[in-house]
């Protein structure tokens, strides 16, 4: 049982990586999404195949028209977080962003009929205050960073709907006949849109590409890959209240290399965010809820 929590807290850790090398890179957030799922598909790929080929015909047209959906919120998850990574403090960014277990039960409610339970509801108010505190010290002092708030809280209820979309599609043959399609169309999405900024894109940058490798490995291949296992031997609560923890690492991570020190309200913040997300996922029912 240690050895599993270690992987969580590992896990936890390659995520939150992705909003300092999304700081450190100078690639455009369109591009860099681009990039990083499509290089993520590619060195998926095998899986994919391995499973295609046990299952040869398992995975049918119907199954390739529903990961469009997916793939395009997806896609805007990933450029809405490029932006929003630079547009504040690494910690604030990973908090706002890592609330999606909040938004989550009324993306289920909307998509699949999930009923929200009255302390889903209250934990998402709290969460909610926490963030607006963030919003409203920024908002009125000078230099502050609300716009880089309402992007990455924009990203996170993008992401939110992305996962309910993989619930609704949890019917797929195996996972990674899921999420490598997924990867790949939403590369190919962020790469279209990229088009205008590709001609700025450092190509003999050595320093580019291992950054963007280290986006498309590190939180991407290992850190997701490693929450999806944990989930499987852990309870599923407990991961996603774990994982928002990543603003913690992010932070520190901020801290060394950037020298960036949080305002002491994002520690107030940060408390009513993870109380928010506590009261969310340590209280859901065991089995979902139908309306």
């Amino acid at each position: 049982m240690l050895g599993r929590y270690a992987m969580l807290l590992f896990a936890v850790f390659a995520c939150s990586t992705a909003a300092i090398l999304i700081k450190v890179s100078t690639t455009h957030p369109t591009l860099l999404g681009a990039l990083r799922l499509l290089i993520a598909a590619v060195l998926l790929a095998p899986l994919a195949w391995r499973d295609h080929r046990k299952l040869p015909g398992k995975f049918t047209v119907v199954h390739a028209q529903r990961i469009v959906w997916p793939a395009f919120v997806l896609a805007a998850h990933f450029v809405s977080w490029g932006f929003g990574a630079r547009m504040t403090l690494s910690a604030q960014a990973s908090l706002v962003v890592n609330l999606a277990p909040v938004a989550l039960p009324f993306f289920l409610h909307a998509l699949v009929g999930e009923r929200i339970t009255p302390r889903e509801i209250s934990g998402t108010v709290l969460a909610l205050c926490g963030v607006l505190l963030l919003g409203a010290r920024d908002a009125f002092v000078p230099g502050g960073d609300v716009w880089g708030n309402v992007v990455c809280f924009g990203s996170m209820l993008l992401f939110a709907w992305y996962l309910a979309l993989g619930r609704r599609n949890r019917d797929f043959p195996t996972l990674w006949l899921y999420v490598v399609p997924v990867y790949a169309v939403a590369g190919a999405v962020c790469l279209v849109v990229s088009l205008p900024w590709i001609g700025r894109f450092e190509f003999a940058s050595t320093r580019e590409w291992m950054l963007i490798a280290g986006l498309a490995v590190v939180p991407t291949i290992v850190g997701h890959s490693l929450l999806n296992l944990s989930m499987r031997h852990l309870r599923g609560q407990v991961v996603s209240l774990c994982n928002v923890g990543q603003f913690v690492f992010a932070g520190a991570l901020a801290w060394l290399l950037f020298d960036e020190v949080p305002r002491p309200i994002f520690y107030l913040a940060s408390a009513l965010v993870v109380a928010g997300v506590a009261m969310v996922v340590l209280r859901a029912p065991a089995q979902p809820r139908m309306r």
